[in-house]
């Protein structure tokens, strides 16, 4: 019986034997953590359950970088594949996996896509990169693979070779990132395809969330869903955790999978916070080979959900995301983080794309820009209006500038970059 299924008190006893595995692996293979070991005085076989956890200090993005190569626990010839982050913080950082951690990569994906709902014989449209050292591309394929369902590697943007796709290969299931779906949507729309007759059936999405705190459907969501009646789920992972947490049909949090990954919701005070109440993401990785992690502070925050889902699982879900811990903002009194901004956006029929920008004032507060490009001219007064709908959502406005929508795309998109860029914070960070 999958361990999903188990009761709450099997699960954790569950994750505590694989936890003192990875405590035993990482003493014996991890140079970082031997360090930390001894520096902390940490007697591993005094950590016997999840709540022991807390005696050990947090590993941070800053951590990874400086001491990259400490945290690789086998010789660099058992490489097979490296991949990096995406470096929302700054500088990427790189991992090493190994044959094992790419069977568990794949393994973690056929259990992702079967919570989606996916089977053996669907037919997947990857909208995703597979390179530029972009770990989910690679994964989602593995994954696609190893459950026996067929996968389109078409990669990211280009509508018009995403729907010949769909009109020559019939696939049920399309994965991107959700916003790219509205373009899909005009481009059916201006070249006459008839697209809810489409085979698409299923969208699954990565990068961008879906659904408000109480699981509804956000703006996004909505309005994908108002045009195109298709089933909706949204993703959470990261290159660190190498774990996705999944809907199920029922949509209501992302499915953890117990014998991948540990997650502690981490308050302001750095201790546990109380089930349903939102905080840091904090994760320790499980079967890891290459560069395992011990309590990784994400910087994402969410909250943890414990009751039984509708769909049988008792393994514990995760909130949508509320934002980044560093991205936080604080405008004219009111704390909000990036998505909200972007759901906005996102979400205005006239706004083609746009940069949100972040920077101190004279006063010692946030002053947030947003630059825009327009999708077209509207009869009204569209800075008036972007406010007007700021207020309404968020209760605040930024300010707001109007730009080519060429010079916006620009920013976007930069060479390097494996996600479009809508968020660039320039205030001075601590070090």
């Amino acid at each position: 019986m999958d361990i999903e299924y188990k009761s709450p008190e099997e699960i954790k006893l569950f994750q505590e034997g694989l936890l003192k595995e990875a405590l035993k692996y990482l003493k014996e293979h991890s140079r970082y953590y031997q360090r930390i070991f001894r520096s902390y005085r940490i007697d591993i076989d005094r950590i016997q359950t999840i709540e022991d956890l807390q005696k050990i200090p947090f590993t941070e993005k800053k951590d990874l970088q400086l001491f990259n190569d400490e945290f690789l626990c086998c010789p660099r010839e058992k490489i097979v594949d490296y991949v990096t982050t995406s470096g929302t913080l700054g500088d990427p950082v790189t991992f090493g996996c190994t044959s094992k951690d790419l069977d568990r990569l794949a393994y973690n994906e056929k259990k992702s896509f079967s919570c989606a709902g996916v089977k053996p014989g669907d037919v997947v449209q990857l909208m995703t990169t597979i390179d530029k050292r972009f770990m989910a591309g690679l994964a989602y394929f593995l994954g696609i693979r190893e459950m026996g369902a067929s996968v389109i590697r078409v990669g990211n943007g280009i509508p018009e070779l995403q729907w010949d796709t769909i009109q020559r290969l019939k696939p049920d299931t399309i994965m991107c990132v959700p916003s790219f779906i509205l373009r899909l949507i005009q481009y059916a729309e201006e070249h006459g395809i008839d697209y809810r007759n489409s085979s698409v059936k299923r969208i699954i999405g990565i990068g961008e969330g879906l659904r408000e705190q109480d699981f509804s459907l956000n703006l996004l969501g909505r309005r994908i869903k108002e045009k195109w009646d298709v089933e909706l789920f949204a993703t959470y992972s990261s290159t660190e955790m190498g774990a996705t947490f999944s809907e199920c049909p029922y949509g209501c949090g992302g499915h953890v999978h117990p014998e991948l990954i540990i997650v502690e919701i981490i308050g302001e005070d750095d201790l546990p916070v109380p089930d349903g109440q939102p905080g840091e993401v904090v994760v320790t990785t499980l079967g890891v080979e290459g560069m395992p992690l011990l309590r990784f502070r994400t910087g994402d925050i969410a909250a943890k959900v414990t009751e039984q889902c509708k769909c049988g699982r008792w393994s514990y879900r995760l909130t949508p995301l509320v934002g980044r811990k560093n991205n936080m903002i604080k405008l004219k009194g009111t704390t909000l983080y990036p998505p909200a901004v972007n759901d906005v956006l996102d979400n205005t029929p006239y706004v083609e794309n746009y940069v949100v920008y972040v920077q101190e004032s004279d006063a010692g507060t946030d002053d947030v820009l947003v630059k825009l490009g327009l999708k077209y001219t509207p009869e009204f007064d569209p800075v008036k209006d972007l406010k007007d709908r700021f207020r309404s959502r968020i209760r605040v406005a930024p300010r707001v500038e109007i730009a080519p929508k060429e010079d916006i795309a620009r920013i976007m998109y930069p060479s390097k970059s494996r996600k479009p860029v809508k968020f660039i914070d320039l205030r001075k960070k601590d070090v």
